[in-house]
């Protein structure tokens, strides 16, 4: 089964959190949409790690970058009705409209998400 992986899924394994194991078990078969990877590396370069580390980073992942094109802006666009309420942002928009597309469960830390309604399956992984 595919998963499509939130930022904050990746951090937690990255940085050893509650939770990682569950992604970790997921790598094989996840994807992850390139919004999300800027908020990755955004973080990582925050954290001080160096340009070429956070390329080593996502290339020793076993991750499917997804290219963040039309149908998934108009879809991420189309959830801020949705999801006003929870305060999502872009990135967490982008992130439920891969899952939506990719009729995949996304894993994340966001409890926030567990509430939602759009039809994206959520697993809250700590």
């Amino acid at each position: 089964m595919t998963f499509v992986l939130d930022s904050s899924a990746v951090l937690a394994m990255l940085w050893g959190e509650p939770g990682a194991d569950r992604v970790q078990s997921a790598l094989g078969d996840s994807c992850i949409s390139t919004v999300n990877v800027v908020e990755v590396a955004t973080r990582l370069i925050d954290r001080g790690i160096g340009e070429d580390s956070v390329h080593m980073t996502f290339e020793s992942l076993s991750i499917r970058i997804v290219d963040f094109d039309r149908a998934q802006a108009l879809l991420a666009g189309l959830l801020r009705e949705e999801t006003r309420h929870a305060g999502l942002s872009l990135g967490d928009r982008a992130c439920l409209a891969l899952a939506l597309n990719e009729k995949a469960p996304v894993l994340t830390t966001d409890r926030v998400w567990a509430d939602l309604n759009i039809g994206a399956n959520v697993e809250i992984i700590r």
